[in-house]
């Protein structure tokens, strides 16, 4: 069920101009906790707290809690590793990123009026990463899972565009015109007739498909891939990252009320690329395909937080914050590569190979957020501090509405209302803090499989010289993904448990 299932969801994306499915929607909607060392030590349980600049991006209420300017920087160290099976076949894999994900000041101003009840009002900007994609995974194996369909081979992928039943595809509109180039024809195809056609050609003019007859109107496809086992090799590479500048306003009203806004302009510089190759020994026309893909995506959004903290009691605090959709405007450039055993052996190029599809903007409104936050205070000693929150994916959106209908009814089917909490402590020793945290995040999938429940722990140290302080955390998560090597055709998973370490240096000083 669970291989139909996600075929359903690879389905949801033909038909359309566009290439987009349902991981773009949940990779640009997710964020990771990034920001300073010390909220990185508490995992993030900050929003009843605040006096921290990534507090302040959390809620923007925490601005307010400052008694005097303050600014930090941060740099962090990022360790992923993977460990991928496929077919009973492992293969570990890591990479490494250093990069500074975190800058910006509060400036504090006090209200001397004592007519008012206003007693602060605070000022911040902020630069602060929200999510890194450096990654990359390998998988490879001999894919046994044959049903006699080719559902195991990537042929599958070409055929199931070329026998699309809601977008027929015409053999007069794959063919190459008198005195045409594949490659710009490749290009040529998918402006006049979108995406489904386009992928289609690529099986037609590879050899890796042949039409039913030769007619013009022809609209059935068989494959030259005999069914049988399949020795298949993956790579998945993603380089880029998620941030944004925060522009934050807060007041404290009276002893124990803090209230804040953050306008929040953001940005994706995101890359990934997909090298496949695959083999068979099964007696039919074509034994090697090497099938690359390559995408480049910039964008850029807004969304608005409101958030508010109050003292219950002198020691305890409770925090409430708002985070509104994020509206994206979204550019995306591809690049194919497929060759064949045929297509060498006839001495032809590879097709694809070098032409740039540029897509249509188009753009996406990521689900709000809400989140409720507790703290203790225990006098100048330590703390504690939770934080629970909730995102409902499923009302994560594509547009225009008209290009994306049936992709969008799949995200609400597919996608759930996952929950966060996080937990976090801290004891203070003369110049000294210790600092610990705990979060888990529930999986953005209704199946609880395709990313799966993320668990995650942090360690901190702070050193406080006065005016200026020195933290250093470490952090880490795990969590299990079940990921299809393609959303169309060849949808066999492979089975990742990854691991993300963290070493985080923030300087903070007050101004």
């Amino acid at each position: 069920m669970k291989k139909l299932h996600l075929l359903y969801i690879g389905l949801l994306s033909i038909g359309s101009i566009y290439g987009q499915d349902i991981s773009d929607a949940v990779r640009y909607s997710q964020s990771e906790i990034q920001g300073t060392a010390r909220f990185r030590a508490l995992s993030g349980a900050f929003g009843a707290l605040g006096g921290d600049m990534s507090a302040v991006s959390a809620n923007p209420a925490g601005s307010a809690v400052f008694n005097q300017s303050h600014m930090s920087f941060t740099g962090s160290n990022v360790d992923a590793k993977n460990n991928t099976n496929y077919f009973s076949n492992t293969v570990n894999s890591s990479t490494s990123n250093f990069n500074i994900n975190q800058g910006g000041a509060v400036f504090v101003f006090a209200n001397n009026n004592n007519a008012t009840p206003w007693q602060k009002f605070t000022f911040g900007i902020a630069y602060e990463n929200t999510n890194n994609y450096h990654n990359n995974w390998f998988a490879n194996g001999l894919n046994t899972n044959d049903d006699g369909n080719l559902s195991n081979s990537i042929s599958s992928y070409f055929f199931d565009f070329a026998n699309n039943p809601q977008v027929p595809v015409k053999l007069q509109e794959i063919s190459l015109l008198p005195g045409e180039t594949k490659n710009d024809a490749y290009i040529d195809i998918i402006d006049v007739f979108g995406l489904t056609h386009q992928q289609a050609f690529l099986g037609f003019q590879s050899f890796i498909l042949d039409a039913a007859t030769n007619d013009d109107d022809n609209t059935e496809y068989t494959s030259n891939v005999n069914s049988g086992n399949f020795s298949h090799n993956y790579a998945y590479l993603e380089t880029g990252y998620n941030g944004k500048i925060s522009f934050n306003f807060a007041s404290q009203y009276k002893d124990n009320l803090y209230l804040g806004i953050n306008l929040n302009s953001h940005f994706i510089d995101y890359q990934r690329s997909i090298e496949f190759s695959e083999t068979n020994s099964n007696g039919g026309t074509i034994t090697n395909i090497d099938f690359d893909n390559k995408i480049a995506t910039t964008g850029n959004g807004f969304s608005f937080q409101l958030g508010g903290i109050m003292k219950i009691t002198p020691q305890f605090r409770a925090g409430v914050t708002y985070d509104s959709p994020t509206w994206y405007s979204i550019d995306d450039e591809t690049t194919q590569f497929l060759d064949t055993n045929i297509l060498v052996e006839e001495d032809e190029n590879a097709i694809g190979n070098q032409a740039i599809n540029i897509f249509p903007r188009y753009r996406l409104k990521t689900p709000s957020k809400i989140t409720g936050s507790l703290a203790y205070i225990f006098s100048k000693k330590g703390l504690l501090s939770f934080d629970y929150s909730k995102k409902d994916y499923g009302n994560t959106k594509f547009r225009p509405n008209a290009d994306f209908s049936n992709l969008n009814t799949g995200i609400g089917d597919v996608l759930a209302n996952a929950a966060t909490y996080r937990l976090g402590g801290e004891y203070k020793h003369k110049q000294f803090s210790f600092r610990g945290g705990y979060r888990f995040e529930e999986s953005p999938y209704e199946d609880g499989i395709t990313i799966g429940d993320l668990t995650g722990y942090s360690l901190g140290l702070g050193y406080n010289f006065g005016n200026t302080r020195l933290d250093l955390t470490y952090d880490t998560w795990e969590r299990e993904d079940a990921t299809p090597l393609f959303n169309i055709g060849l949808i066999d998973t492979a089975t990742i448990n990854r691991t993300n370490s963290n070493i985080t240096l923030s300087l903070s000083f007050n101004i």
